[in-house]
């Protein structure tokens, strides 16, 4: 009988751990999401990040139903018809867009990068919504599993995000992005893209979405960057400490033009230059 209590107190001292593991798991999450996110800047970067993706997502529907009333009147958008640019339905879904793009330029001038853009998956939860909502257009179980994965690594992405380095002008920004490491994975992303817009594209791609994705998705992550930047230079700029005046920021803003500008494939530039074969004379 004197081993009961024992054999009682190591029953119970299982999920006593248990419960007590999990509450500091808990209280962990709660300390980071107040420590990362509601802290100074990085709340109005959350904030405009997610106004961003509510915009953004909305405008995608707006635009669908412009092309469809557009659609009724004349020739559709997919068959060579330009009938939707004098639909206003389709220049709101436009207008929000542009907003919606302006709400995440600022995100990126507050919060960490690596915080803005996993956010900015919530477009794709608010299209899908409205889309079902609106458009009545059903989402398969798959669509609704990518949904959800969405924002459980989202959500992963932003607890576990490390801290942002503070930055105190735009000279700092250009030496980190000359460091060695950096610089090989720009160069490396330019080597790649070139070589999918002139050699890949043009064959693959009207047959391979994924051509143009990694593409974007390349381009992107440069792109992503270059805006932080200008956001960074801006927001200085605004606190009293001018940026404009320093090369770095017109660098900076060049990178993010020409990674927002995509170059057409090869064939249609070679056309755009008047480039040809040169032809025989007949004797």
């Amino acid at each position: 009988m004197v081993g009961v209590p024992s054999v009682a107190a190591d029953a119970l001292a299982l999920p006593s751990e248990l419960l007590g593991g999990v509450s500091r798991d808990m209280s962990r999450i709660y300390n980071t999401i107040d420590r990362a996110l509601l802290a100074g800047d990085n709340a109005r970067g959350m904030g405009l990040a997610l106004f961003s993706g509510l915009l953004i997502g909305s405008s995608f529907i707006i635009k669908k139903k412009g092309l469809q009333v557009a659609a009724e009147r004349g020739l559709r958008a997919g068959d060579g018809g330009y009938s939707y640019l004098l639909e206003p339905l389709w220049w709101s879904g436009m207008a929000t867009m542009i907003l919606g793009e302006l709400a995440n330029f600022g995100a990126y001038a507050y919060a960490p990068a690596i915080l803005v853009t996993p956010l900015g998956a919530g477009s794709i939860i608010v299209t899908a919504v409205l889309a079902d909502l609106v458009l009545k257009e059903k989402m398969h179980v798959c669509g609704s599993f990518g949904c959800v994965l969405c924002v459980l690594g989202s959500i992963g992405v932003v607890l576990y995000a490390p801290e942002e380095r503070v930055i105190d002008s735009v000279e700092q920004l250009m030496r980190m992005a000359l460091e060695p490491a950096f610089a090989s994975y720009a160069l490396s992303v330019a080597l790649v893209v070139c070589v999918l817009i002139f050699h890949v594209s043009p064959v693959y791609g009207d047959k391979h979405v994924v051509v143009y994705v990694s593409i974007c998705s390349l381009m992107g992550s440069i792109g992503v960057m270059a805006v932080k930047a200008l956001g960074i230079s801006i927001k200085l700029t605004a606190a009293g400490a001018n940026q404009f005046a320093k090369w770095q920021t017109y660098a900076f803003a060049l990178t993010l033009l020409v990674c927002t500008v995509r170059a057409p494939p090869a064939p249609r530039l070679l056309s755009l230059i008047h480039i040809s074969e040169p032809t025989r004379r007949t004797p």
